[in-house]
This record gives structure tokens, C-alpha cells and sequence, in this order.
């Protein structure tokens, strides 16, 4: 595996290059302390499979390099590494297309587990936005309590639309979860929005995060 490394601050650099070989020691590691140096790496190494993306570098927002990393380099997985760790923060992150947020202020063992998890397919969002959320949108029915839902069929979800959710949660778009599928692509916009109706969320990000909120663990019918 080859990771590219983007932040400003050699100290940090270093820190992470001794993370990501504590998760997979013979991992690639090559640094950028701008968004230049970075674009170039990035277009010098096809094979690069994991970016970690600081938002705040000297040359650039970070936002837009992670949008530009998008539209160019879809294929390439981003991970947000940042300072901040606001809710509007995160959520932007993951509209652009990065694969997990892990807050700068986050333990070695964290971040291990985060890039496991990211690694193996899934989404990271840091615990306390989980949890800022679940506090803010408990369910509530009119004897002021609703059983928290176990899983996706306790909200009406079908075998399908799991499978859909499953690769929403692995930051597919619509097109790749047709093809990992072999749906129509309308079917799966109809999927998608049952999906966010069911989980009383308005996008895909907030989607993702309700998901974390729940705890489940999704696995497409087709990787199982």
C-alpha cells in the first residue's frame, strides 16, 4: 500500500508515518507539506491508494483539494486528518468524498483503529459528533420514548435497499453501487431515497452519520 502524507508540519508527518507502519509495515510512505507538492506526487504515483489530507495547509483550503481529488483521482481513497472537529467541519468533509474525519487531538490507538476501519471499507466519524447527534435527534414517541432501532429492518428497510446502504456507507456513488449490484440506476436512486426517508435524514452524509449513530454493521449481501 502507498500513502501519500499531506500536512505542513514535519512533526505531524512523522507521527503518522510511524502510525500508518505500526498499521501495515511494509506501507509506501511519501509526504507533501503543501497542496502543490501534493497534486504533483499525486499525479507522479497512479498507484497511490490512501491520501491523509490535513484541511489547513500554507498554500491552499483543504476543502478544495479534497473536492479537486474527487473530480481527478476518484479511485483514490482520502482521509481527513484536522484540528478542528466542529460538526460543519466533518459533515463538509464527507460531502466531498473523504472516507473518515480523524480529529489531529486523537489518541495513536485511534487513529489505528479509525484507519482500520476506513481500510476494511467503512466510514470513520469521530465518536463525540456520533454522539452530539444521537443526544440532539433521539426518537421520541408519545410516551416521550422510541426503542432504538437494531437494525435496518426495524425501520422497513429491504434486503436490497441494506445492500444499497451498505455501499453508501463505503462512499459509493449511485454508479458504482449499480454496477457492484447490477441495478438500474434509477432503481438505485429510488433505493437511496427510501434509505434517507427511513432514517429521517436529508443527504448521504447525514445517512452515514445516523448509521455510526446506530452502531450497525452493514455488509452488502453480495461480500458476505
Amino acid at each position: 500500500m502507498k500513502v501519500l502524507v499531506v500536512d505542513d508540519h514535519a512533526l505531524i508527518r512523522e507521527a503518522l508515518r510511524g502510525v500508518l507502519k505500526e498499521l501495515k509495515d511494509d506501507a509506501a510512505i511519501i509526504e507533501a507539506s503543501s497542496a502543490q507538492q501534493a497534486m504533483r506526487l499525486v499525479g507522479e504515483h497512479p498507484d497511490l491508494g490512501l491520501i491523509l489530507l490535513d484541511l489547513n495547509l500554507p498554500d491552499r483550503n483543504g476543502f478544495d483539494v479534497l473536492a479537486e481529488l474527487r473530480e481527478r483521482y476518484p479511485g483514490i481513497s482520502a482521509v481527513v486528518l484536522s484540528a478542528l472537529n466542529d460538526r460543519d467541519t466533518v459533515t463538509k468533509a464527507l460531502d466531498l468524498g473523504a472516507l473518515g474525519f480523524i480529529p489531529k487531538s486523537s489518541t495513536r490507538e485511534l487513529m489505528l483503529s479509525a484507519l482500520r476501519l476506513i481500510l476494511s471499507g467503512g466510514i470513520y466519524i469521530p465518536p463525540d459528533i456520533l454522539a452530539r447527534r444521537e443526544a440532539s435527534q433521539a426518537p421520541t414517541n408519545k410516551s416521550g420514548t422510541e426503542p432504538r432501532p437494531s437494525s435496518p429492518r426495524d425501520l422497513g428497510l429491504t434486503d436490497r435497499q441494506v445492500d444499497v446502504l451498505a455501499l453508501m456507507m463505503q462512499g459509493k456513488s449511485n454508479k458504482a453501487i449499480c454496477r457492484a449490484l447490477d441495478l438500474a440506476e434509477p432503481t438505485v436512486k429510488n433505493h437511496v431515497t427510501a434509505i434517507l426517508k427511513a432514517l429521517k435524514v436529508s443527504n448521504r452524509t447525514e445517512a452515514v452519520i445516523a448509521v455510526g449513530t446506530l452502531g450497525w454493521d452493514l455488509r452488502p449481501v453480495a461480500d458476505s
